[in-house]
């Protein structure tokens, strides 16, 4: 079962109702592909695959229409991933047949898929709406209103908020002309540091045999995802785009990960 945990919610009220549809649709076709009483699902995995893309479809037009109509940057990002999803879909449904082999192909790009959409809407979706003007960015602190009450998870916490303070002073540094080797630097900083934080943060979750881990670990995986997918030679191009973008995802994400998941991580919940 997928969850449409609070993590996921980016604050568009029309697109947050359509991303929980999206789960339902997709958690009831697990829920029959789990199913061991009906021996013959193929008609109704078809049928549920299909309005998988129907539904998929109309969405990701609203999203569109709604990131041009407030002159979104990433618009055209979204467009190209939005265009792999249907691509995706488009190449299971016309390559079906009835055998068993297929089913079964069938039940892995299923999973797949719900991957790609937790992924989706935690690395590219959350940011819908919230682009801000540099000039109106300051460092985050890390405040005790972010103190999760597990020693280990908020010392690496502090920590993430100190690059995010080098990814600021990059950003607002109006005497450097040339940026490239620090996001690079600062890029890959963050891959290994949040790597080794979501270790730890899943081992003690583990330990605890926290209800939410599954959960977690797809929204971790979709944060390391967003940073591995960098295109440096967009990068290069425009670097003071990318330090934006990337204040921009770090703090929204972070913070938001932090009140509306990990905080949850020490109260046992």
């Amino acid at each position: 079962m997928y969850h449409f945990t609070e993590d996921c919610l980016i604050g568009v009220e029309q697109i947050d109702a359509e991303h929980r549809e999206l789960f339902r649709i997709i958690n009831e076709t697990q829920d029959l592909l789990d199913n061991q009483i009906i021996s013959d699902k193929y008609d109704r995995i078809v049928e549920m695959v299909e309005r998988l893309e129907q539904y998929a479809e109309e969405h990701f037009a609203h999203e569109e229409d709604y990131m041009e109509s407030i002159h979104h940057p990433e618009l055209n990002l979204q467009k190209r991933q939005h265009l792999f999803f249907r691509d995706k879909i488009n190449g299971i449904t016309n390559s079906f047949s009835s055998d068993h082999e297929q089913q079964a192909i069938l039940e892995d790009l299923l999973r797949y898929l719900v991957t790609w959409l937790y992924r989706h809407i935690i690395s590219s979706d959350l940011m819908i709406g919230k682009l801000k003007p540099s000039d109106e960015w300051t460092a985050p602190e890390f405040t005790e209103k972010y103190h999760t009450g597990i020693a280990i998870v908020d010392k690496e916490h502090k920590e993430l908020f100190r690059i995010i303070g080098d990814v600021y002073r990059v950003m607002t540094d109006e005497m450097a002309l040339d940026k490239y080797d620090e996001i690079v630097r600062l890029l890959e900083e963050l891959k290994e540091y949040t790597k080794f934080h979501f270790q730890d943060e899943e081992f003690y979750m583990e330990s605890i045999q926290y209800e939410g881990l599954e959960a977690q670990k797809r929204a971790h995986e979709a944060f390391v995802s967003r940073l591995e997918e960098t295109d440096l030679e967009h990068v290069d191009e425009n670097q003071q785009e990318t330090l934006e973008e990337l204040m921009e995802f770090l703090t929204e994400w972070l913070v938001n990960h932090i009140l509306n998941s990990d905080k949850k991580i020490g109260q046992g919940r």
